[in-house]
């Protein structure tokens, strides 16, 4: 199977915003020696945990230091940009890191009505248009002629290796079906949601997929959160830190990812245990023994061969120590 990543630059209590976009990079660096597929990374914004807000900037820098992992976002949200410049900027990529980049994009704004409005005071509507979108940008990046106009630096003469790989992510059945449509990889946002949906969103992909110019066949994946340690008990103390924040974001309550001593040290009250308890039961979260035989039942229940993880932790040894552990149980260090 097929492991790749998403990072999302998490603030840590106690660090600097700008500190996680360096762990960023160095955490792909990390993940390029351990053999992972590809590593993308998110947008979002005026958010105080997830810092990612650029991730054009962000894969810039790390394609200039990997030689070999896929690079993509995680996505674009599409209906905050022109898709002609969106293009420009992704074909400047493949410029930069030749054959391995990934284009997902996405129709959710990434933050909150008003920041939406900030990016774009004219995108009122734009969500509408996101399939259009969607096709515009798949003709420009191509670096073919569309409407007139041309997305440049072109790619080599027939070497269809060298357009950005367009995926289209979602976390509902209308971002399956328009990729099913349009022939593009999918990708559900598994972690953004606890699984919910994701049977139904995967068989409407798969039934209704139509080939597409790259794509004979459909091609899927989702995103899990995951925390491999040591042990399972390890494990479960580190994921305190995104137990914490879940509990505090459902009160509206944003910030920094808090270190798991203290929030064990605080403890949770008798309802927020209750509510997490469902969450717990589903997440992937334990030992690499643990959690790999629970990720390899979930990609056969879902017939996937590949799977993007997501690993939040206060602190950045234990997040990549999680990803080592993890390449060891499946293989890919070898």
């Amino acid at each position: 199977m097929k492991l790749s990543v998403l990072d999302q630059s998490i603030s840590l209590a106690g660090s600097s915003e700008d500190a996680a976009l360096r762990d960023s990079l160095e955490l792909a660096e990390h993940c390029e020696r351990l053999g992972y597929h590809r590593f993308w990374v998110s947008e979002h914004h005026s958010l105080p945990t997830i810092v990612g807000t650029a991730p054009e900037i962000l894969l810039a820098a790390i394609a200039a230091r990997t030689r070999r992992i896929r690079l993509g976002s995680a996505g674009v949200m599409l209906p905050h940009y022109s898709a002609f410049k969106v293009a420009e900027v992704f074909r400047v990529l493949d410029a930069l890191a030749p054959g391995r980049i990934d284009l997902g994009v996405g129709r959710a704004p990434g933050g909150d009505r008003r920041t939406a409005q900030a990016l774009n005071p004219h995108a009122s509507g734009m969500a509408e248009d996101f399939p259009e979108q969607v096709m515009d940008l798949g003709a420009w990046v191509s670096g073919q002629p569309h409407r007139g106009v041309v997305a440049h630096p072109r790619p080599p003469q027939g070497d269809p290796s060298r357009t950005p790989d367009l995926w289209v992510l979602g976390s509902s059945d209308y971002g399956a079906q328009l990729a099913a449509h349009l022939g593009l990889p999918y990708a559900f946002a598994y972690f953004f949601m606890d699984g919910q949906g994701v049977e139904q969103a995967l068989h409407l992909y798969r039934t209704l997929f139509k080939p597409g110019p790259r794509r004979e066949r459909p091609e899927a994946t989702i995103c899990v959160w995951v925390l491999v340690a040591g042990s399972d008990e390890e494990a479960r103390h580190h994921a305190l830190s995104r137990d914490r924040w879940r509990l505090d974001r459902a009160r509206g309550l944003l910030g920094p990812l808090r270190a798991p001593d203290e929030i064990a040290e605080r403890g949770f009250s008798v309802e927020e245990a209750s509510t997490l308890e469902p969450m717990r039961r589903r997440a992937f979260v334990g030992s690499q023994e643990t959690v790999g035989a629970q990720l390899r039942a979930l990609a056969a229940g879902l017939q996937l061969d590949e799977l993007v993880v997501n690993t939040w932790a206060h602190d950045p040894a234990v997040r990549r120590q999680s990803y080592t552990l993890l390449a060891r149980e499946f293989g890919l260090l070898a």
